[in-house]
């Protein structure tokens, strides 16, 4: 369903340049519904797209510019920041422009319908599906799932491993894969956490006596919690001058699977340039697609249970 995936996908493939190449080719476009994309080039006084089809312009009315637009439940500002990327959108008619030129009339509101009817709606919760990264704010991770519509990965599910902020785990633009979490209220709720692998899993990639890189990722009394991998941290023994999302040298001093521990030493700890915080937006997906009934995260020998059953 490669027409339902994140708007920018299709933009510049062989198919879709084929489908923007001309009057006729748009024409047939119109009759079967076909989902294109090309690039938003203004956002005019009244919040119609103009959209650079190539061949010629076409316009996405406001009213036609995303689902909600017109109850009030979608904010202008979703329309505002497409300038200067591609949109989705059908063909819904031609017409002429104040100079007589003619211009393509486009929706897409009637893509977004398009991909909540033909995917979204057949979706369950444990489906892995594509995404990508469209904002981020302090609760979490905004992605559009599907033709430009949006879904939130609050904070708490995005890794095991705690952040303080999405930044230090996504960038905008980044294409991540995300796991159904729930329907509520007609809303997708989406998780990430059970993606990048078990406790086991994660640990396996690590052995005692190595030194390795980290991040700090909390500061407390009895020690320093060092991110290894996204799901994975280990608890130093406090250490002054260390700062949150700081790297760090760690010798791995000990392994326990049947409590979950990882002991470390800081060996040393370094910003990465300057005062900058480190970000580490490296993924590693133990899930890459299909489908999730059930995800546990402790290890095998473990009292402690942290688990997601769909």
């Amino acid at each position: 369903m490669k027409e339902y995936l994140p708007e920018g996908f299709l933009f510049g493939t062989h198919e879709n340049n084929t489908c923007l190449a001309s009057y006729q080719s748009l024409s047939e476009c119109l009759k079967s519904k076909k989902i294109l994309e090309a690039p938003c080039i203004v956002c005019n006084s009244n919040h119609d797209l103009v959209i650079d089809l190539g061949c010629m312009r076409g316009i996405i009315p406001r009213e036609e510019g995303a689902i909600g637009i017109v109850e009030g439940t979608t904010r202008d500002i979703a329309l505002i920041s497409r300038v200067n990327k591609p949109v989705c959108f059908v063909v819904t008619d031609f017409d002429y422009d104040e100079n007589g030129i003619i211009r393509a009339i486009l929706s897409r509101k009637e893509a977004q319908k398009l991909c909540e009817e033909n995917y979204l709606k057949k979706l369950i919760p444990g489906d892995v599906i594509p995404a990508r990264v469209t904002h981020l704010e302090q609760f979490g991770c905004f992605v559009d799932i599907g033709c430009g519509i949006p879904s939130l990965i609050p904070i708490d599910l995005i890794s095991v491993s705690r952040i303080s902020h999405p930044s230090d785990r996504f960038y905008i633009g980044q294409d991540i894969k995300v796991v159904i979490k729930s329907f509520e209220n007609d809303r997708i709720c989406l998780t990430h956490k059970e993606l990048l692998g078990t406790w086991e899993q994660n640990a396996a990639m690590f052995k005692q006596g190595e030194t390795v890189t980290g991040i700090v990722r909390s500061i407390e009394d009895y020690g320093v919690f060092v991110e290894l991998a996204p799901n994975l941290a280990g608890l130093a023994e406090p250490l002054d001058d260390i700062i949150i999302n700081q790297k760090a040298g760690v010798y791995i001093k000990a392994i326990i699977p049947e409590k979950m521990k990882i002991k470390l030493i800081i060996v040393n700890a370094v910003n990465s340039f300057g005062n900058a915080p480190y970000h580490n937006n490296e993924l590693n997906y133990f899930i890459k697609s299909g489908h999730i009934n059930s995800w546990i995260y402790s290890s095998e020998n473990c009292k402690k249970r942290i688990e997601t059953y769909f």
